[in-house]
């Protein structure tokens, strides 16, 4: 399972690059939360003004309400849906609660193409909502399900499967930080398995942008 691997003094620059080329090409772009990529999403915005090829859509995200600080989609449209205006936006409706809002994006995601997706990498090495050990690890027959969180904040997820992420024509993992130095190094260093999900998560072309810190485990 090959990756691209950049080791990069701004990552989440060399991120939002990636992602704004993509916005100017169009389709599905599937996004992710946390500070770093919310990082991305800014810069991104400032490269590109034109989104109106883009449909925003998400890799995964928390069964909590759009507003909610805790919420991937909150953190889109504080960086980036203020700034720019994509074709669509596609949230996952995590009011609903877990299970319902996987079953709605499922039906959604189906076989769309998905041209573009932005992942990050956790220090216990998943990715998306995808946990070590986790039975969405295993899942082939559906694009979406819910999931439980295994580490704070404690609350249930929605997430795009293994399958889904494969089919993605240029897959992005943005890692920043020491703290993820080990995950990464077992996720692009390692045989892929299950105790690191991201090991198990390509797309059809991967680049990993990481910053030094944290790419610093990683056998040269």
């Amino acid at each position: 399972m090959t990756a691209e691997i950049r080791v990069v003094a701004d990552a989440p620059a060399a991120a939002a690059a990636l992602l704004a080329e993509a916005a100017r090409a169009g389709g599905v772009l599937a996004l992710s939360g946390g500070r770093t990529a919310g990082a991305a999403y800014v810069v991104a915005a400032e490269l590109e003004r034109d989104w109106a090829a883009a449909d925003l859509w998400f890799g995964d995200d928390r069964a909590v309400p759009p507003d909610d600080e805790r919420s991937n989609f909150r953190l889109v449209r504080e960086t980036l849906l203020a700034t720019v205006t994509p074709r669509s936006v596609e949230p996952i409706e995590g009011e609903l609660g877990a299970e319902a809002a996987a079953e709605r994006y499922d039906r959604l995601v189906d076989d769309i193409p998905i041209p573009f997706a932005l992942n990050g990498i956790g220090p216990d090495g998943h990715t998306a909502s995808l946990f070590p050990n986790a039975p969405s690890l295993r899942e082939h027959d559906r694009c979406v399900v819910a999931t439980e969180a295994q580490l704070e904040p404690f609350v249930p997820r929605v997430t795009m499967t293994i399958p889904v992420f494969g089919r993605v024509e240029l897959l992005v993992y943005l890692v920043t930080g020491a703290d993820k130095a080990d995950a990464v190094a077992r996720a692009f260093g390692d045989d892929p398995n299950e105790d690191t999900p991201a090991s198990l998560v390509r797309g059809r072309r991967t680049i990993v942008v990481l910053d030094e810190a944290a790419a610093a485990n990683l056998r040269q």
